[in-house]
């Protein structure tokens, strides 16, 4: 039986390119060795990491990138291209929403000004007022005659209360869930593959996106059980139009016809880029997730770190990130770089905040400052130097990073660049410098042994 699991083990990883990290490929080699007849269906139900086969074709060289000094931001770019990644792409009108209320205006303002159609895509949707509020009014537009397509991951539809669909079909929007446990084939292995991408798009035209879920706690204050206010979380969520937002549609369209298992026939990459017209600003959509060959969005967030030369300033309410990432953070504070990590004091994961003293304790070691905020922080965003800003919703954990489909979107223009920096530094305004104490050698050991066992990939 071990050798059955073993070889199964082996033939799945290679037959679909898993590239699994090593204390992953330690973990289930172990446990299908010690436990085989526990561990193999774990495995074949939970073990996969990629959905695609073979190597993603890389985008062409462009006269637009050939032609540009090849500063920071061309070489992220380049890099990007070489990744196969979708080429960078004009857009306009972007707002950075500065908090829960703004966003969620201009979230209801996207969904009542659509005319022809709405794809709203998210992890998952409260069974609160705000999550009522937007099950009405996709309702409300539905009956109007706007084409209304709403996508919640299988799981996280649970876990934001499993409310019922039913009304939503009966107005005729069309609902899908992701990955969901219940109509996912059980063998295939990827039940442990979450969709946490945030799309809210209006006329294929508008997007809407960031960190934020459709929950009270994303947007307003709430009461606990005796009545006590409970402020909303902090996160940062964004908008924009143009030639990036019909691209990211693509996208959408792609996580869709995945729900309903059914083909795909074009991505994200369909796509071409030119170069930018006078004031045009570029920005590009950088997939992340099972559906990509490579880890290309780690790499990039690597790259630029090692890369650096002013500044990194990076917002994440989980920070567990694998041994590469946390040394290009490392390296970049001993050469001098000024690294600032704003985390959350306690988190809403209590296995994440467990699991990350260590890398805080490393950060703190090589010169990085730590900043806690006092309240749930959910942001995701790092800015370099004055070369980029990745925003979206990938946490630099490792679950975000090598296992859900996520999205960043990583922002070339000065201006916009400088708009993330602004919200980033305010928020570090508010923040408490943290300093790590040493702890001993058996508390070292057990948070390695809680990592390894806890490790999600």
């Amino acid at each position: 039986m071990v050798a059955v699991a073993l070889t199964a083990y082996v033939i799945a990883s290679a037959a679909r390119r898993q590239r699994r990290h090593p204390s992953a490929a330690i973990a289930w080699v172990v446990a299908l060795a010690l436990m085989p007849y526990v561990a193999l269906p774990l495995f074949l139900v939970f073990g996969a990491r990629k959905t695609v086969r073979g190597p993603r074709k890389a985008q062409a060289w462009t006269p637009a990138l050939a032609d540009a000094a090849f500063d920071a931001r061309s070489q992220l770019q380049a890099l990007a291209v070489g990744l196969g990644m979708p080429l960078a792409l004009p857009y306009r009108d972007l707002v950075v929403h500065r908090d829960g209320q703004g966003s969620l205006d201009r979230l209801i303002h996207l969904l009542q000004s659509a005319r022809h159609s709405i794809d709203l895509s998210t992890f998952l949707v409260g069974n609160d007022g705000v999550g009522t509020r937007i099950f009405g009014l996709l309702a409300q537009r539905a009956r109007e005659g706007v084409k209304v397509r709403l996508m919640i991951d299988g799981v996280g539809r649970y876990m934001g209360g499993a409310r019922s669909l039913q009304p939503l079909k009966k107005a005729g929007v069309q609902v899908r869930l992701f990955a969901s446990p219940w109509t996912s084939p059980p063998l295939g292995g990827r039940a442990n593959l979450r969709n946490h991408r945030k799309i809210a798009a209006a006329d294929r035209d508008w997007i809407w996106t960031g960190g934020r879920n459709l929950a009270q706690e994303y947007f307003l204050a709430s009461l606990r059980g005796a009545g006590e206010p409970v402020p909303p979380w902090t996160d940062l969520t964004f908008d924009l139009r143009g030639p990036l937002a019909q691209q990211i549609c693509l996208q959408f369209d792609t996580d869709w016809a995945a729900a309903g298992h059914e083909r795909v026939t074009q991505g994200a990459d369909a796509f071409e880029s030119s170069a930018p017209a006078a004031g045009e600003t570029m920005a590009q959509f950088l997939p992340s997730g099972p559906d990509q060959s490579d880890d290309a969005v780690h790499a990039l967030l690597t790259d630029a770190c090692f890369n650096s030369r002013r500044r990194i300033l990076a917002v994440t309410p989980y920070f567990v990130p694998d041994d590469v990432l946390l040394m290009g953070l490392t390296l970049a504070a001993r050469r001098g770089v000024q690294v600032d990590l704003v985390v959350p004091r306690r988190s809403n994961h209590l296995m994440a905040d467990l699991v990350r003293p260590a890398a805080l304790r490393d950060m703190a070691e090589a010169g990085a400052r730590i900043w806690l905020t006092a309240g749930m922080m959910h942001a995701k965003l790092l800015v370099v130097d004055d070369a980029v800003a990745f925003a979206g919703s990938l946490n630099l954990d490792e679950r975000s990073l090598f296992l859900n489909y996520e999205m960043m979107i990583a922002f070339y223009d000065p201006q916009a660049i400088g708009t993330f920096s602004q919200w980033a530094v305010e928020l570090r305004s508010t923040a408490q410098l943290h300093r790590p104490q040493k702890v001993g050698v058996m508390r070292e050991f057990g948070e390695g042994l809680l990592r390894w066992l806890t490790f999600q990939v």
